[in-house]
């Protein structure tokens, strides 16, 4: 009987350590099945509220899509090629310049490429001679691109079939004779620098008109062997005289051009402008008013860099005649069949260096009030 109750003893101490890892391993399975039960559960929830909720989250995506264009790495070659749907995006000009300067360094293009015209207005807010450029782009899909700079606060309404519908960049306040006026024509630029299809880039604004049809224009510009851009070198007051000589070495007076504001260049010079960062500060410190940076900056850099391929004139006929800081503005008075033969005839110039009357593809300042008999002799006098 002693015996007996020293094993009950023993064995009364030994069942409760027994019992403890028992209880541990019960409590780990519940805790175990409990977690893979919240797992299932929510896997199943997820997946149930990604169905049912897809309406929002694709409004959501394409509400932004609205206002940011898609402009991560393309998928596809395809991606690469195409030019933006959207002209609006959130860039700004450092990123835009950036993005804008990346080029192909083999110049064969590995798909069929037509070159493209881009037609760049730098505007103040309307185009009130929009009727008479829809009439000379008509039918010549394909070969043109359109872009619009103008004032940030401007929201044009050019119904959905105008050429100009939707064509406005991300723009910012451009004031005459400043470096913001040649920020904006490196904006328009650069937008259009990312179609990687345009070879050809014009400056134009609210008051200019074409002179000749659309064929014309493509054909004398993808012929040429230079780019119209004016610079020359005039030495009184309102050429040499304007010249800063903190701008050497970059520039030396011998180097200082000047030149109209409007012109047409090729994708190359197009490049070379919106990358350039070794004359930009040089103007930006040392060319204000009375140094008039938009008739030097872009001349003489041009004229330093690339001399050979500037045709050294202009494509737009402008009439100082009159005298004053700004060209002639053309009424509805004015417009007339000898207007048109008196810009014709008033000037020879060289065309591939070789001489010819065809000097002038397009013309300002015109006022609104000239767009009614513009349109009325159009289609005898400009030929579309």
């Amino acid at each position: 009987m002693a015996e007996e109750g020293k094993d009950s003893a023993v064995t009364l101490r030994i069942n409760p350590s027994r019992v403890l890892p028992l209880r541990l391993l019960q409590f780990f399975l519940v805790f175990l099945a409990l977690g893979l039960g919240v797992s299932v559960f929510s896997m199943y929830t997820t997946k149930y509220y990604k169905v049912q909720n897809v309406p929002p989250i694709t409004q959501s995506v394409t509400a932004e899509s609205v206002t940011k264009p898609c402009f991560e790495e393309p998928s596809s070659f395809e991606g690469w090629i195409r030019p933006p749907t959207k002209l609006l995006h959130t860039m700004n000009d450092s990123e835009l310049f950036w993005r804008a300067s990346l080029v192909p360094r083999i110049k064969h293009y590995p798909f069929k490429r037509i070159p493209k015209i881009a037609f760049m207005f730098l505007t103040k807010g309307p185009l009130p001679l929009a009727p008479l450029w829809e009439r000379f782009f008509k039918g010549h899909e394909g070969l043109y691109s359109i872009y619009i700079h103008s004032m940030p606060s401007y929201e044009a309404d050019f119904p959905p079939s105008s050429v100009f519908y939707r064509r406005q960049i991300p723009s910012q306040i451009a004031e005459w004779g400043r470096m913001s006026m040649c920020d904006a024509e490196r904006r328009l630029l650069a937008n259009a620098l990312l179609d990687v299809s345009n070879e050809w880039f014009i400056l134009l604004s609210e008051s200019c008109i074409p002179l000749s049809n659309f064929s014309i224009v493509y054909r004398y510009i993808s012929r040429s062997r230079y780019s119209f851009l004016g610079s020359f070198d005039e030495p009184g007051p309102y050429g040499r005289g304007r010249y800063n000589r903190n701008m050497a070495p970059e520039v030396n007076l011998t180097d200082w051009r000047k030149g109209p504001q409007w012109f047409e260049i090729n994708r190359v010079l197009a490049v070379k402008i919106v990358e350039d960062a070794t004359y930009y500060p040089k103007f930006e410190e040392f060319c204000r008013p009375a140094c008039y940076v938009d008739e030097h900056y872009f001349q003489t850099m041009l004229s330093i860099e690339t001399p050979h391929l500037l045709a050294n004139r202009s494509l737009t006929y402008v009439d100082w005649s009159r005298g004053g800081a700004h060209p002639a503005t053309f009424g509805k008075a004015d417009i007339s069949k000898d207007f048109f033969n008196k810009i014709a005839e008033s000037k020879t110039c060289l065309y591939n260096n070789q001489p010819t009357t065809l000097c002038f593809l397009f013309a300002r300042k015109f006022a609104p009030s000239a767009l009614e008999p513009l349109l009325e002799l159009a289609s005898e006098v400009l030929g579309f």
